[in-house]
C-alpha cells in the first residue's frame, strides 16, 4: 500500500521509514526551513505556509489589541466621571463658603 500520510496523521511514525527532508519548489521562500520540508506530504499540507500558521497569533494579536483599547476608553470614561463628580462637589462647596460669607458679612 503506497497511502502518503499527512502532517496531521503520518504513515508512519518511525522516523526511519518516513520519506527523506528535501527542499521543495511548490511553496514560497522562506515558508519553511529547507531542511524540514517533505517533498510527500506538500499534496496533504496545500496552504500550510508561514502566514497561515501564524493566523491564530495574529487574530490573538489583533484580541488583545482590541480588549486594552476598550479598558482604555472605560478608564478614561472613568476618570472623566470622576472630575465631574469632583469637580460638581466643588462647586457646593465654593456657594457654602459664599453664603457663609455673605451671612457673615450682613450681620
Amino acid at each position: 500500500m503506497t497511502t502518503t500520510g499527512t502532517i496531521d496523521r503520518p504513515l508512519t511514525h518511525d522516523p526511519k521509514d518516513q520519506a527523506p527532508m528535501k527542499p521543495s519548489n511548490s511553496e514560497p521562500a522562506g515558508s519553511a526551513i529547507p531542511e524540514f520540508t517533505t517533498t510527500g506530504a506538500n499534496d496533504s499540507r496545500q496552504n500550510r505556509t508561514r502566514e497561515m500558521q501564524l493566523i491564530q497569533e495574529a487574530l490573538a494579536r489583533a484580541h488583545m489589541h482590541e480588549r486594552q483599547r476598550a479598558a482604555e476608553a472605560e478608564r478614561r470614561a472613568i476618570r472623566v466621571a470622576t472630575a465631574r463628580r469632583m469637580q460638581r462637589r466643588a462647586e457646593r462647596a465654593s456657594l457654602r463658603a459664599r453664603r457663609a460669607l455673605a451671612m457673615a458679612v450682613m450681620q
